[in-house]
């Protein structure tokens, strides 16, 4: 796929591309060069994938020769409806099929065991999609899906696993954990099933790496324990490497070179991309991907902060040579619309902010609050929001109230995390802070309603 070949066919072919390349007077004819290409209007889900009808945004305007569909939760808004051919999951496969081939699942037989959500999210479905296709490219690979439930997952383990090589747990990395704590529990020799895991949502820490492969019996944690940077607007965009592990590993224990690296004191998921299949750029610190699919997107953001390096730049960190080149770097923090994510579900103020204005809260609060996904003690995430209080107001008690409030309300209007996260860890910890608290809510600036 080059960005410019993909660019003019959705130009003569994709009504509603057309149309908004019009609207913003531009000539495609004109667009001969990336250069040309790097000044083409960025596409967003506002001016774009709300604009138009779907199947406008199809070529030929018709969602003929889609096999399949999946739908964004919605918790920003209305669902997004994503059609899918069955050539968009080639490109998908190729991610996986590059970790699995490190799991050398080639070579051993591997019960690749699907735990994120089945339906019409595009996780579990889209997983189970791409594993089949690595069985039907003679990787010896057989798919089990038990979804987002621990003790169907675990008597999947346990009836299947001691006939297999390996196994290898796909899903959101505090649900894996959860099955993994829960196995531990009911003596589930882990260790023997020579567990591999694969894993995609959200940012996890090497402390986190370190502390699962610890429970699961896994010796190598660079080795067997990839992430996989996902959406559903295009499927699998990248994946870790061992490479980017050990160097993410490295940049973990030099918190300053990391800043100077990246830009930000957070250390973001690091991964490797195809350029052939995934075109990124970076402007302003947000990512652009350009990708072909049922619906293409050209210069399209997603909304996710982070940026590109090339393979010689961040090479030597991993020990490696950078003469012979590789496929370049991407790293992403996450979402830049202050949402946080925990067990794979996105989380959006808006879900949060129209709990907290039921009248037996918005009387003693101001509305302005701050979520975040801190680690317990165990290496467990959980959902944490402090509460800016009213002047004069006081939160003596009521946490449990508020907390409550907003738990309910997440389940009523959005579905990944009514189905994502576990019912035991769906009511968030609620702290308050007086009003113009410096560090949480300081007078003067924007606020910030994710840390």
């Amino acid at each position: 796929m080059k960005p410019i070949a993909l660019f003019r066919d959705a130009a003569r072919n994709v009504p509603a591309y057309r149309h908004f390349l019009a609207e913003r007077g531009v000539d495609p004819a004109r667009v001969r060069s990336m250069a040309d290409f790097s000044t083409l209007p960025i596409v967003t889900k506002e001016n774009y994938l709300r604009a138009y009808p779907l199947a406008e945004r199809c070529r030929g305007g018709s969602l003929d020769g889609s096999a399949a569909v999946a739908l964004s939760s919605g918790s920003s808004g209305q669902p997004t409806i994503w059609p899918r051919t069955l050539t968009d999951e080639l490109a998908g496969a190729a991610r996986f099929e590059q970790i699995f081939r490190v799991f050398g699942a080639d070579e051993h037989s591997t019960l690749a065991v699907v735990c994120f959500p089945l339906g019409n999210w595009i996780g579990g479905m889209y997983t189970a999609a791409a594993c089949r296709q690595l069985a039907a490219r003679g990787y010896r690979v057989t798919v089990a899906t038990p979804g987002n439930h621990v003790e169907e997952t675990l008597r999947v383990v346990e009836a299947l696993g001691p006939e297999f090589d390996q196994v290898v747990l796909l899903g959101y990395p505090p649900f894996v954990k959860n099955v993994i704590d829960a196995g531990t529990a009911r003596q589930v020799d882990w260790r023997e099933r020579r567990i591999k895991l694969v894993l995609a949502g959200e940012v996890f820490s090497e402390r986190w790496r370190d502390l699962v492969a610890e429970r699961a019996g896994i010796a190598d944690p660079v080795q067997d324990i990839a992430a996989l940077y996902g959406t559903a607007d295009a499927g699998v965009l990248a994946n870790e490497t061992p490479r980017t592990v050990r160097i993410r590993r490295r940049l973990a224990g030099d918190p300053e070179r990391a800043r100077k690296l990246f830009g930000d004191d957070r250390l973001p998921t690091l991964a490797q991309y195809d350029p052939a299949h995934r075109y990124f750029e970076e402007v302003d610190g947000t990512l652009l991907f350009t990708a072909d699919g049922a619906v293409p997107l050209i210069r399209y953001e997603i909304g996710d902060t982070g940026g590109i390096t090339p393979y010689a730049e961040l090479a030597p960190l991993a020990g490696e040579n950078p003469a012979a080149p590789e496929e370049p770097f991407v790293h992403v923090f996450g979402r830049s619309l202050f949402a946080v994510s925990i067990f794979g579900a996105n989380i959006f103020p808006e879900n949060v902010s129209e709990a907290l204005e039921r009248p037996e809260i918005a009387g003693w609060t101001t509305g302005r609050f701050v979520m975040r996904t801190p680690e317990d003690a165990d290496g467990d995430r959980y959902l944490d929001i402090t509460v800016e209080l009213a002047p004069g107001s006081a939160g003596d008690g009521r946490a449990p109230t508020v907390a409550e409030a907003i738990r309910a309300h997440l389940i009523r209007r959005n579905s990944e995390f009514a189905n994502y996260v576990p019912a035991a860890r769906q009511t968030p910890a609620v702290q308050f802070r007086p009003v113009g608290d410096p560090e949480n809510f300081p007078v003067g600036v924007k606020h910030r309603y994710s840390r």
